[in-house]
């Protein structure tokens, strides 16, 4: 996967990417193929090109910070485990504490982290940023997912092909 912007997302979250927790996302799969630190560079790259394409002003390190951080919960919610019944409700504010504890974070990048799952979490997006993100993580969530479909559903084609 070629990701757009790498030098906007190194400028501002360079010490995020190389943190200890960003490594433990490499090895959790969050949606088919993609590792949590895929999908969250991911989501990060599609939230600077939506205020690009948009023209919406932001606060750019705030953006890419907060985009990084967002699902760092820094566990595989796959396992068959009785909260992880709940991952997509609980899953922002366990990653906004495990953020707090290894960043320092403003206003904007907490915002981001608690409510980009909204509508799942009961109260919306306050900043620009966090609605941004809110969009970047549902857009690349869908293609992530159907990709994955997509792959399988070729594959069975493909088989059934051989076979006729």
């Amino acid at each position: 996967m070629k990701i757009k912007y790498k030098n906007i997302i190194e400028k501002h979250g360079i010490d995020i990417l190389s943190s200890k927790g960003m490594q433990i996302e490499k090895k959790c799969t969050q949606h088919g193929t993609f590792s949590v630190y895929d999908h969250s560079v991911y989501v990060t790259s599609m939230c600077i090109g939506l205020s690009k394409k948009l023209h919406i002003k932001v606060n750019e390190k705030a953006l890419v910070r907060g985009a990084l951080l967002h699902d760092y919960f820094l566990y595989d919610w796959h396992e068959p485990k009785k909260e992880n019944r709940i991952h997509g409700f609980t899953h922002p504010g366990i990653a906004l504490r495990n953020a707090e504890k290894d960043f320092d974070l403003g206003k904007i990048e907490r915002d981001m982290i608690k409510k980009h799952m909204f509508p799942l979490t009961p109260k919306p997006p306050r900043y620009r940023e966090s609605i941004i993100l809110c969009l970047a993580d549902k857009i690349c969530a869908t293609y992530e997912t159907a990709g994955g479909f997509k792959k399988r559903f070729m594959r069975k084609i493909r088989r059934v092909d051989k076979n006729v």
